[in-house]
C-alpha cells in the first residue's frame, strides 16, 4: 500500500502498524521521520501559502509547522490511496481557522497577499494599472461569500485541480465547478462594472 503524494514525488510506503517508510528498506532507526521529512520538504511551501491566504499572516510559518506536527501524530489514521496534500491542507486550514475563530480578519489578510505582489514592469504606467487591477480584482475577491471564495482561493491563488479542491474544502467535485462557475460570474461583473 501506499500514499499519492498529489502527483508528485512518489510513493511512501504504508508499513504495518500504520508507519511510513519509502519501500526501500527505511524502516530503520528514523526512518519514519526521513519519510515524513520527504513529505515537509515537498508540500511545505503550498502549505504556507494556504496559511497565509486563509489568514495566518505572520504567523504562517507556526501554523504550517503545528500542522506538520499533527499530521505526523496521525498519520497512523491516514487512509492508503488517499491523496496526501489536500489531507494537509485540510489540517492546515483548520490549524488558521483555530488561530483566528471569533475574529474577522479577513479584509486584511487578503490585502496583505494582493500588496506582497511583486510588479515586474519596467513601465510605470503599467505599474499603476498592474496595482489597480489586483487591487480591484483582491477587493471583488475579498466581498465574495466565504464558499465561493474558498474555491476561488484554492483553484487560483493555490493552484489546486478540482479534485484536490474538493478534498481540501471536503465538498463533491461538482461543488467545486458550480461554486467556481457563480464566483467567476459574480468576479467577471463586478470588476467589468469597478473599470
Amino acid at each position: 500500500m501506499g500514499w499519492n503524494l498529489g502527483g508528485v514525488g512518489g510513493v511512501v510506503g504504508v508499513r504495518e502498524g500504520g508507519g511510513i517508510g519509502d519501500g526501500v528498506g527505511n524502516g530503520g532507526p528514523g526512518g519514519e521521520r526521513v519519510a515524513f521529512a520527504d513529505l515537509v520538504r515537498l508540500h511545505a511551501p503550498v502549505a504556507k501559502r494556504a496559511a497565509v491566504l486563509w489568514g495566518a499572516g505572520a504567523e504562517a510559518d507556526d501554523v504550517v509547522q503545528e500542522a506538520f506536527v499533527k499530521a505526523f501524530r496521525a498519520m497512523p489514521r491516514f487512509r492508503a490511496g488517499q491523496e496526501f496534500r489536500p489531507w494537509l491542507l485540510r489540517i492546515v486550514i483548520n490549524e488558521t481557522r483555530n488561530l483566528h475563530r471569533g475574529r474577522t480578519r479577513r479584509e486584511q489578510r487578503e490585502q496583505r497577499w494582493w500588496d506582497d505582489r511583486t510588479v515586474t514592469h519596467p513601465d510605470t504606467e503599467a505599474v499603476v494599472l498592474t496595482a489597480v487591477s489586483a487591487g480591484t480584482l483582491a477587493g471583488a475577491v475579498d466581498r465574495l461569500p466565504e464558499p465561493l471564495r474558498a474555491v476561488v482561493i484554492c483553484r487560483y491563488l493555490l493552484e489546486l485541480s478540482e479534485a484536490e479542491t474538493a478534498a481540501s474544502l471536503r465538498v463533491p467535485r461538482g461543488t467545486v465547478k458550480s461554486r467556481l462557475s457563480r464566483a467567476l460570474a459574480r468576479l467577471r461583473t463586478e470588476v467589468s462594472v469597478d473599470e
